[in-house]
């Protein structure tokens, strides 16, 4: 791929569909939960997977990664995990007396964090850096991330001891959460059958680059987004901060994110505009983990709040 100026949505929906193709190629993963994750990759935002154990959350971060020709990190979070294991550290250079800086494994283009509420605190705010900044600062000095840069984390929903709850501010850090869930019985015995004989995942071939990744990200990011589309956006906003259910409805910072992530979603159905049908696509991936439910309010709401909301907006 060229330069961003040479090249259009056209292209973008091209990588997406080699990717996604190469990915179902070793994993069985839902249709929605693969689009969202690469709308995270290529809107440069980081993906939260709520899921149970065995359902193929590393294998899907593997796969991404030997799809775009990615240097992959996998951390397994512990509580006495700390933030230096993430992010490097300064260690004294016996030759000459001086310190250099050891890079940790968020020096890598795709990293699982395996876990993430087994983290401690401290721990936590060191990746939210990383993922806010894309940059670290060890001793005063600051060192880049690796071009591109996500954060696939994990969480397992049935078990909380020994955890510690993610802060609002690293959840809004998260573009997207998603789920795989268990697949279909059929497409399970067939997965059965093929993972019994080789590792799928480790048979992969890239059929990206991280060149092109970056600049497919620079063509979403000029995707049009008209101010109609706009004022859609802070509309529906609008009608989660309102709706009884929630203290807390989406942010601005919410609002930004769901931009990006329906521009993107756009590029990779071959459009240079934004439709409120690609902001509903995204709206509960992107919103929902950010509400702040009311007391009495089952977490199951969720999905229901954001649904009333764009059919809310819908009637008016």
């Amino acid at each position: 791929m060229g330069s961003v100026g040479q090249l259009g949505p056209t292209d973008v929906a091209d990588l997406g569909s080699r990717v996604s193709a190469n990915i179902a190629r070793a994993v069985t993963v839902p249709a929605v939960a693969l689009r969202d994750l690469l709308v995270a990759l290529l809107a440069g935002g980081h993906v939260l997977i709520e899921d149970y154990p065995g359902v193929g959350k590393t294998a899907l971060a593997r796969a991404l990664a030997a799809s775009i020709e990615a240097e992959f990190a996998r951390i397994q979070s512990t509580s006495d995990m700390l933030p230096s294991d993430l992010i490097g550290t300064n260690v004294l250079n016996q030759r000459d007396g001086s310190f250099e800086f050891r890079p940790g494994p968020i020096f890598a283009n795709l990293v699982l964090v395996d876990e993430i509420n087994r983290a401690s605190p401290k721990t936590q705010s060191g990746l939210l850096e990383c993922m806010q900044e894309r940059s670290v600062t060890v001793d005063g000095a600051s060192h880049e991330l690796a071009r591109p840069f996500i954060v696939l984390a994990t969480q397992n929903p049935i078990e909380f001891e020994g955890t510690y709850p993610l802060p609002r501010a690293q959840l809004d850090r998260f573009m997207v959460r998603i789920r795989l869930g268990y697949p279909p019985a059929r497409e399970e015995a067939a997965m059965l059958a093929a993972q019994a004989a080789c590792d799928r995942v480790g048979e992969l071939v890239p059929v990206a680059s991280t060149a092109e990744v970056l600049t497919a990200q620079g063509v979403a990011s000029e995707v049009h987004a008209s101010e109609a589309l706009r004022r859609y956006v802070v509309a529906l906003l609008e009608q989660t901060r309102r709706d009884v259910r929630t203290r807390l409805g989406g942010s601005p910072r919410a609002g930004l994110m769901l931009l990006r992530a329906a521009m993107t979603h756009a590029a990779l159905a071959g459009r240079d505009h934004v439709l409120p049908d690609d902001v509903q696509a995204l709206a509960g991936s992107v919103l929902e983990h950010r509400l702040l439910l009311a007391p009495a309010v089952a977490d199951s709401e969720r999905a229901a709040v954001v649904a009333d909301a764009v059919a809310g907006i819908s009637a008016l």
